[in-house]
């Protein structure tokens, strides 16, 4: 049972031989009203507050299970980077690879051919040398010949002044 301020005041005490002072009873029960009201003034302006805190409390939940949705969907979106990050790394990472192979054969191939190249030029100078020798010889037998020739006529020549000279 809810007693009102008004009801405090006004309560009304039967008054007998030897009883209480009533101006001490009413002075208390306006005392007592005065204080019941400002208690309920207390509980009403409370419970509004109690209200006002619980809308505040349920708003706060409800931005936080918003920030935590917020916080996975990051988190999701995140990984999902890092792992495209990762995919990208690893792809150019085989195309790197495929790149430095083919780069690799072809200097591998570029050096055979080289080689190729040397040993077909060392043939060629071998071939020259021994055409050059060739000629040389024959130049040198061509020379020798002359000399032999030379030589012969010049003792053609002796022989013919000696005779020349003897007649």
């Amino acid at each position: 049972m809810q007693i009102t301020p008004l009801e405090i005041a006004q309560q009304q005490f039967r008054v007998r031989f030897r009883g209480f002072d009533v101006r001490e009873v009413d002075n208390f029960l306006e005392k007592m009203a005065d204080a019941f009201e400002t208690i309920g003034n207390q509980n009403k302006q409370l419970q509004e507050e109690i209200r006002r805190l619980k809308r505040d409390i349920q708003g706060f939940r409800e931005r936080e299970e918003s920030f935590k949705r917020a916080m996975l969907n990051s988190q999701k979106v995140l990984d999902q980077i890092k792992e495209n990050a990762h995919k990208a790394a690893e792809l150019i990472t085989t195309e790197a690879e495929v790149h430095a192979q083919k780069l690799l054969n072809g200097a591998h191939n570029r050096l055979a051919q080289l080689h190729e190249d040397i040993a077909e030029l060392k043939r060629q100078r071998m071939q020259i040398e021994v055409q050059i020798r060739s000629v040389l010889e024959a130049h040198t037998k061509l020379l020798e010949m002359g000399r032999a020739e030379m030589e012969a006529v010049d003792q053609d020549d002796s022989k013919l002044k000696f005779l020349a000279r003897s007649r």
